[in-house]
């Protein structure tokens, strides 16, 4: 399932957590991984572009952050990104440059590449947004079945378990997240694919798609 590789999702160019990915093939992988590396890496930040708030919280001095924000450790906010009123950071966290987390916006266990936006009313958990994906208002990841078993990623030929229960969406650069729309676990959303406004993804999507809903004939090329 190579459109689900790291290689051909993200510009690990666009994130503070390159290293992160170097060991990894496939981005759930890194999942368990992001609250220890945050530690690790927040001990090394230079203390002239990064501040230390709070218990394993390193927040850019160029970053603002309302004072309604919500934010628990570990998390890292990198330089120019806006917290807005009442965003809820649950901690592992990783804010890139540039990036918007909106109003009532909840992040968990996420990575968002730089230039990313969540700005109005998300729900983002165990995810990876990779370089300038945006989600639409009210647009959320669903983490965990509903029956509570474990997650597996399917593009409807193959499969690969991941052998964890929490695994959200892995959005590539530049996706555009339709209003309203729901990522199933293990969504997996090629680099520069549009989905529309109020639809249920589950599976993989390929890159430069535009999915308008789960029939095959609702999926078309961009080009």
């Amino acid at each position: 399932m190579e459109e689900c590789k790291i290689e051909n999702l993200y510009n690990l160019n666009e994130t503070i957590a390159k290293e992160l990915f170097k060991d990894a093939i496939y981005p759930w992988e890194i999942l368990p991984k992001i609250e220890e590396f945050i530690i690790k890496l927040g001990n090394k930040l230079d203390s002239e572009i990064y501040e230390k708030i709070d218990e394993n919280i390193w927040i850019a001095k160029t970053a603002k952050i309302a004072k309604s924000a919500s934010i628990t450790g570990p998390a890292i906010i990198d330089e120019n990104a806006e917290i807005r009123h009442c965003a809820f950071i649950r901690g592992k966290a990783i804010i890139g440059k540039n990036t918007v987390v909106g109003n009532s916006t909840e992040l968990k266990n996420v990575i968002l590449f730089n230039n990313v936006q969540v700005p109005h009313y998300n729900y983002v958990g165990d995810s990876i947004l990779g370089y300038k994906a945006h989600m639409g208002a009210g647009s959320i990841t669903s983490n965990v079945k509903s029956d509570k078993k474990l997650v597996v990623i399917k593009n409807g030929i193959n499969q690969i378990e991941t052998k964890m229960k929490k695994v959200g969406a892995m959005i590539g650069d530049n996706v555009e997240i339709g209003c309203g729309s729901i990522l199933n676990p293990g969504s997996i959303i090629g680099k520069n694919t549009n989905i529309y406004p109020l639809v249920s993804v589950r599976g993989v999507i390929p890159e430069n798609s535009i999915y308008k809903g789960e029939n095959q004939n609702e999926i078309v090329s961009k080009y």
